[in-house]
């Protein structure tokens, strides 16, 4: 695909939109369903990742290619440390094999994994010759990513004593690790958390399940951005749960903020704009549960000529891009100004943005679908928009729906 040129839309935003399953849900989900085959999984993510997850679950092959599927890197790490009296060659793109995954080869290491890196230390691609993992106590950072939390959880119900993960020092992503949790136990594998301490009891089999994946919060963010940025919009979207597994529900609180009010029924969740922006509120706004976001809430800022101060992000860094410097350099280009640190961004925004910028993507889907919105306030231009299909392939079908 060319770069996709985008004229101003002019117009109140009202459309009903079907999103796709969570991939993070769904991820999780399949990873469980080769462990208990007895599980049926409805509402399936049709994104890119959840396609090379189930394509390397099903793989022969002893090399496995997952390109930019981070989740997928971090879950298959595990899953084939265990998987007896197999040899996998963990590989994918130039991003994926400057993305660190040594916090989870150590701590699969002191479970008794055999794993060792083909290229540089701490980095894919990884040799893993799969073998029954005796020990069940591990101890890892509170602060890393909690995919890697999430991978090691995973597989706990299938090591033989089961696992107990103790965490060294504060827990910074615990929506994520709370997903993984009911996923397993919705399926009925037993655990715990007390301190800082989580224990997976062993369960060999599990009574069969039909589990319906929720459709994704992170796709919904970039309707909240458009519903903020629309005078009048209402959207409704589907399918929806009210008490969602997932940490970027926490879209309908901080919203609010900047004009949208939502509301749940049945399966749908319905967006309105109010125009009543509390512009403090942004002033400090700690994403640390839900980084994913943080994209979004930035450019529905600048949209909307508003400041916005955002913590909690160190783990943007390490990303499909560095998002904090992707999200400077396109930001900049609008006009508004980005002051950064690890783990924060300030956005100084601007009355009137520039006008036919090219956004670059980077490889990745959430820089093409965040600064999307802006197309209500100017002309803009994506570059590689296909990017969009690692997590949400029918983005730009329903754009069209719903600004046309």
């Amino acid at each position: 695909m060319t770069n996709l040129k985008i004229g101003k839309v002019d117009k109140r935003l009202k459309a009903k939109i079907k999103i796709t399953g969570s991939k993070s849900e769904s991820n999780r989900l399949l990873i469980l369903q080769k462990f208990y085959p007895e599980l049926k999984i409805k509402n399936l993510s049709n994104s890119d990742d959840s396609k090379v997850m189930q394509k390397a679950l099903s793989s022969p092959e002893e090399l496995v290619n997952i390109g930019h599927a981070g989740t997928a890197m971090r879950f298959l790490t595990a899953y084939f440390a265990g998987k007896e009296g197999r040899a996998t060659i963990l590989t994918g793109s130039d991003r994926m094999r400057n993305r660190p995954i040594k916090i989870l080869v150590n701590a699969l290491r002191s479970l008794g994994a055999d794993i060792s890196y083909l290229e540089k230390e701490g980095y894919p691609p990884l040799k893993i010759q799969g073998r029954k993992l005796t020990k069940s106590r591990v101890n890892i950072d509170g602060n890393v990513s909690s995919q890697y939390i999430s991978a090691l959880l995973l597989i706990g119900g299938r090591l033989p004593r089961g696992l107990e993960l103790e965490f060294i020092g504060k827990v910074t992503s615990v929506p994520y690790i709370k997903m993984t949790l009911k996923l397993l136990a919705e399926i009925g594998v037993k655990t715990t958390w007390e301190g800082n301490i989580i224990k997976v009891l062993p369960q060999e089999k599990i009574e069969a399940k039909t589990v319906v994946v929720e459709s994704d919060w992170s796709s919904a963010s970039y309707y909240f951005s458009y519903a903020a940025l629309s005078p009048g919009a209402e959207i409704r979207l589907s399918s929806y749960k009210s008490n969602s597994l997932q940490g970027d529900a926490v879209l309908q609180e901080i919203y609010k903020n900047l004009g949208v009010v939502s509301s749940i029924k049945g399966n749908t969740l319905t967006l309105k704009n109010t125009g009543n922006i509390r512009k403090e509120a942004l002033n400090g706004l700690n994403l640390v549960g839900a980084p994913d976001i943080a994209q979004t809430i930035a450019v529905t800022c600048l949209g909307l000529n508003i400041p916005c101060y955002l913590t909690g992000l160190h783990t943007l860094k390490i990303k499909e891009t560095d998002r904090l410097m992707a999200l400077k350099i396109e930001i900049e280009k609008f006009g508004g100004q980005v002051a950064l640190t690890d783990e924060t961004l300030k956005l100084t925004p601007v009355s009137r943005l520039k006008s036919g910028v090219l956004v670059e993507t980077y490889d990745d889907h959430r820089m093409a679908m965040a600064f999307a919105p802006l197309a209500l306030k100017t002309e803009l231009e994506i570059f590689e928009p296909e990017v969009v299909s690692k997590s949400y392939p029918t983005f730009w079908q329903d754009f069209y729906e719903l600004t046309s």
